[in-house]
């Protein structure tokens, strides 16, 4: 069997699966429901009985070192969504930011997302926001922190940090509009089971810093002794494809290791992750796959 075979079938199992699990959540979303709750005290079983170290401690602070800073815009054109679910997300923001803004990760120590924000709810202040579930675009309380998880894990790919917890979405809803990270370099998360983590497995601390501007969300990631080397993100075979009548978008997120002296030698070059989505609207440049069954 080719690969173009065996990559088309591959395409069409992912197709069946997703169409069946929507199909399940559809007409049994008690059963949803259940598992969401399942999952939810089983993290809260791991994280009392783990005896893992998590961080805790923040500072006001900064540490003397900056390895990397981020923005990202808050309010975006995301098709023919309501924009009050965009602005409602700016506040879900501020409120998640402040419990993450200063956290500083130790030697050993391990971040969570889910376990430094908490479960976002409507007594914490949280609003309707923009959310991807179900493979649609909608409105649920606290929508839109995976913002901050994106930014955080954009910081933390260009560090030593180890990611040991990550999730992406299944499926991409709308065209980029001035997108500027590569396609499926953020994390997303939902409490508590879908978390983002890392750990810190270096001798260095770390800080996470968040800030608001007018327009943008922002983020540096801090150390307390200067690196002697950095990090180059990049992709790599970004393309998007229609097969039948869905359409896929693929690409590959590499990253190289330099140091900062000696003219910039490259000391690894590594595949972080290879991302396949399905796409809910219509690109303008695509390639059509036809493969014979």
């Amino acid at each position: 069997m080719s690969y173009d075979q065996l990559f088309f079938n591959a395409i069409n199992s992912y197709s069946s699966l997703v169409k069946k699990r929507k199909l399940i959540s559809q007409r049994h979303p008690l059963l949803y429901f259940l598992a969401v709750w399942a999952r939810r005290i089983q993290r809260k079983a791991i994280w009392l009985l783990d005896n893992k170290n998590y961080t805790k401690t923040k500072s006001t602070t900064a540490l003397q070192y900056r390895i990397k800073k981020h923005q990202s815009v808050l309010l975006k054109k995301l098709g023919e969504n309501n924009m009050q679910l965009q602005i409602n997300k700016v506040t879900n923001l501020k409120i998640a930011a402040k419990q993450i803004n200063g956290i500083l990760i130790h030697p050993g120590e391990i971040f969570s997302f889910c376990k430094l924000v908490g479960q976002p709810t409507q007594k914490k202040g949280y609003l309707p926001g923009m959310e991807l579930s179900f493979g649609e675009a909608r409105a649920g309380i606290g929508g839109g922190i995976c913002q901050i998880s994106n930014l955080i894990h954009w910081l933390v790919i260009h560090s030593p940090l180890t990611v040991t917890e990550r999730y992406h979405h299944s499926f991409d809803p709308f065209p980029d509009d001035g997108r500027v990270l590569p396609f499926g370099s953020g994390a997303t998360v939902f409490y508590n089971y879908r978390d983002y983590q890392f750990t810190n497995n270096t001798d260095y601390t770390f800080q996470i810093n968040l800030w608001f501007t007018e327009k943008c969300l922002e983020g540096e990631l801090r150390v307390n002794k200067e690196l002697d080397f950095a990090y180059h993100v990049f992709e790599k075979e970004h393309q998007f494809l229609k097969i039948g009548d869905q359409f896929y978008r693929k690409n590959e997120i590499w990253r190289e290791k330099f140091l900062k002296f000696q003219g910039g030698k490259v000391l690894d070059t590594e595949l972080l992750t290879k991302n396949f989505a399905r796409v809910t609207y219509t690109p303008s440049d695509y390639m059509e796959l036809r493969l014979e069954k």
